[in-house]
């Protein structure tokens, strides 16, 4: 089921309910969609004005990518409730039953990957930001602020939804290499979305 069909209100209340999923990845989906929706807003609230003229070209290719990792982020909502069931079912496997062990392996796998893409796409997402906020319009700097906190949030709330499943994989090397590669990317793009709201508040207070 395609949660984002539903109303917000409707959406807030099956997350709040003992329904398996959506859970934290369906939320750092539509967390992130959120955020880079709002740096995007910037874009589109300074293409046409004069006073960017010289950035025009730049910030309009930069909205079609926002565009497209809206729709992308969006979309993994439902991919990683998809994404979650095996794993749910696997859960549900007899502890006598001789596969049960790599049926779990292999969903535990499968759960992992959609948070991994949640995470790559927020940190496209915060890299147009940045822009937005260097060189978007200043009457709505604010808002790629906001996109930067919102975006990060989401890649971290998608992080613990790969590391609460790599530390159950029998496959450390696998696993350590999933953890490497989001740590990475925590790293890198929290410090940026960091950088970003700390120079959008600086320049309320010049």
């Amino acid at each position: 089921m395609d949660f984002t069909q539903n109303s917000c209100r409707e959406f807030v209340t099956v997350l709040a309910s003992n329904a398996p999923v959506p859970g934290g990845g369906g939320a750092a989906a539509l967390v992130g969609a959120i955020g880079t929706a709002l740096g995007n807003m910037v874009g589109s609230l300074t293409v046409g004005k004069k006073k960017y003229a010289d950035v025009e070209a730049e910030i309009v290719a930069l909205k079609a990518k926002c565009d497209a990792l809206q729709t992308q982020l969006l979309d993994q909502v439902p991919a990683d409730a998809a994404g979650f069931e095996p794993l749910a079912k696997a859960y549900g496997i007899p502890k006598d039953d001789p596969n049960r062990a790599q049926i779990l392996e292999d969903a535990t796998i499968t759960a992992c990957q959609v948070p991994v893409k949640i995470m790559e796409l927020c940190c496209e997402a915060l890299d147009a930001i940045a822009v937005f906020a260097a060189k978007g319009s200043r009457l709505a700097v604010s808002d790629a602020g906001c996109g930067a906190v919102c975006v990060k949030a989401a890649l971290q709330a998608a992080s613990l939804n790969v590391f609460i499943n790599t530390k159950t994989l029998q496959n450390r090397a696998l696993a350590e290499e999933m953890n490497a590669k989001c740590l990475g990317m925590l790293d890198k793009y929290g410090k940026m979305a960091d950088e970003i709201f700390e120079s959008v508040k600086a320049g309320f207070f010049k």
